[in-house]
């Protein structure tokens, strides 16, 4: 235990020779054991999952969304054929989603059949983009743990050796092994505080893009009640003006 010690951190009875990179990482893997090797493999999986998750969102551009909106401003403004063409061109999903459903209603189809098909786009889009979303909680829940498993082993393995020397004890032994216990555990959270700030980021984008694939699919199918009536214009109480409020005092 003390020889991995003094090999991880370079401290040997010579002068000290500056570690590179691949020297550091080998010694940290020796000095951690078959835990830090299960979590070094954790977190190359972590890795691959973001890439890949990062790469299908740049090429869906779920950041785009003002072609959605100007395609649904074109519909309500009775051009719907110039929607449907610049809705149809684009690879974001709540564009795609409203090029649906202006598809269907301009084929005729009861709104019932069109909302069941937009929403079963929208739902097989949404689950293509939570793809390996599992893995990768997996990975952010058991990276703690299994730093804390190697924490409880390494101090099993520095209290058996102190037992072995009986009364001849070395702290460095003991200090050994808490040296290797703290490195699982930083390992563990190393892995696991990144992988659950992506994964929060990723979730939260798939979360905003159901919202908007809800929210432009559903104003196709209603109107805009935002603007008042002439009726309600007509009744609104006119507001003096203040000098001609002051004046009439």
């Amino acid at each position: 235990m003390n020889d991995k010690l003094e090999t991880a951190i370079g401290l040997t009875g010579h002068s000290p020779v500056p570690f590179g990179f691949a020297e550091r990482a080998e010694a940290l893997f020796r000095a951690g054991g078959p835990v830090v090797a299960i979590l070094i493999a954790m977190s190359v999986g972590a890795l691959a999952i973001v890439f890949v998750k990062l790469w299908q969102f740049r090429t869906a551009r779920l950041g785009d969304r003002k072609v959605a909106h100007e395609a649904l401003r074109l519909y309500r403004a009775g051009r719907p054929g110039e929607a449907l063409v610049l809705a149809g061109h684009s690879c974001n999903p709540a564009a795609q989603a409203l090029a649906h459903a202006i598809r269907g209603q301009r084929r005729g189809i009861c709104d019932a059949k069109v909302r069941e098909e937009v929403t079963r786009y929208g739902a097989d889009v949404l689950e293509s983009l939570r793809a390996w979303f599992r893995p990768l909680e997996l990975i952010a829940s058991l990276a703690p743990l299994l730093g804390l498993f190697g924490t409880v082993l390494g101090m099993i393995e520095a209290f058996r050796q102190l037992e072995q020397a009986g009364n001849r004890v070395n702290p460095a032994i003991l200090s050994g092994g808490i040296w290797e216990a703290l490195l699982t555990t930083a390992v563990g959270l190393a892995v696991a505080i990144p992988a659950t700030v992506v994964l929060n980021w990723l979730d939260r984008k798939v979360d905003r893009l159901a919202h908007e694939m809800d929210n432009v699919v559903t104003q196709v199918f209603t109107e805009d009640l935002s603007g008042k009536t002439d009726e309600e214009e007509s009744h609104e109480p006119t507001r003096l003006r203040p000098a001609a409020a002051a004046a009439g005092r």
